[in-house]
């Protein structure tokens, strides 16, 4: 009988238990033996793999995490790494793999696929940073959480009459706080991919405070500034008092949400209708509620596009 196996890598993000249940029993469905790999691409170079069968992915869809173990693996970018990784998939006797991942992990799979492996890559990170997807598994469900922390965040700000830098993730990618900052109703965001005018959110502040407005939501993505010393420039120009919240892990728990599950399950069925008919190495995708198939290296090189029609949303009602 012919082998399937699947690893997810990298971050953890809601979702992934979704991916892999659906892999698992479509794949049995079609006949395939399915295997999963533990701990991402450390366990495949360790050889820790176990056959998956129906009943190993019971009652999973609903978790948060990932039953196989994630990590992320330095022996993995090394030529005696990937050499063993592709040997221990030959003893397994394991025709296709799938790996669920973000960019990373999704690198690795097209290394692989240069040793002649047959890979397809699904997306799952909770940054939403993968170019030629309009979405990845496990965003959505990070956007429910911090948009209930931004509004537990508010209630406490606004007794006090203060501001609030909320940091949340995305250290390329600004999307985490593009979407809460607009469900969250923030006052502004400040995101890597555009460069922010301390003054110009200062300024809105401060004619918030004026017509009696006593909370300030600033949703900040890590990787466009520290939040201490913009909490700080920021009290400076107001006078308002500043606090910083860094939501931090708690964005990649959780049980995923509707969308993350549904994205999960039609996803993880598409890798693997794909992939026992193709060789090569491939990506799903999800473009205009479609999904697509593409070339992973192509897929890889496509530039994330930051969404300025949202951004322009939000400084219009965040007045």
């Amino acid at each position: 009988m012919k082998r399937i196996a699947i690893l997810t890598s990298g971050g953890d993000a809601p979702g992934m238990n979704a991916v892999i249940r659906a892999v698992v029993r479509s794949a049995i469905y079609m006949g395939y033996e399915v295997y999963g790999v533990k701990n991402g691409y450390e366990g495949l170079i360790d050889g820790d793999i176990v056959q998956l069968i129906e009943s190993s992915v019971a009652d999973i869809i609903q978790r948060g995490g990932t039953i196989l173990g994630t990590s992320r693996s330095k022996r993995f970018e090394t030529d005696e790494g990937l050499d063993k990784a592709v040997n221990i998939l030959e003893v397994f006797g394991i025709d296709k793999l799938i790996v669920a991942g973000g960019d990373g992990s999704l690198r690795g799979a097209l290394a692989l696929a240069g040793r002649g492996i047959d890979v397809i890559g699904i997306p799952l990170s909770i940054d939403n940073d993968l170019g030629y997807t309009d979405y990845t598994i496990g965003f959505f469900t990070a956007i429910d959480t911090v948009t209930h922390a931004i509004s537990n965040i508010r209630d406490t700000t606004e007794a006090h009459g203060r501001a609030n830098i909320v940091e949340v993730m995305g250290r390329n990618c600004g999307d985490i706080a593009l979407y809460s900052g607009l469900s969250g109703g923030a006052e502004s965001i400040i995101v890597p991919e555009r460069k922010f005018d301390m003054e110009e959110i200062s300024k809105k502040a401060i004619l918030g405070k004026n017509r009696g407005k006593r909370h300030h939501i600033i949703i900040l993505a890590e990787g466009a500034g520290d939040a201490y010393k913009i909490a700080e420039e920021f009290e400076k120009l107001t006078g308002i008092d500043t606090r910083v919240t860094i939501l931090g892990y708690i964005q990649r728990g959780g049980n995923p949400n509707v969308v993350d599950r549904i994205m999960g399950a039609a996803m993880g069925n598409a890798a693997v209708e794909y992939i026992i008919s193709n060789s090569g190495a491939y990506a799903v995708g999800i473009c205009s509620g479609k999904i697509e198939i593409f070339n992973l290296e192509i897929a890889l090189n496509i530039k994330k596009e930051f969404k300025d029609d949202l951004s322009d949303i939000l400084k219009k009602i965040s007045i």
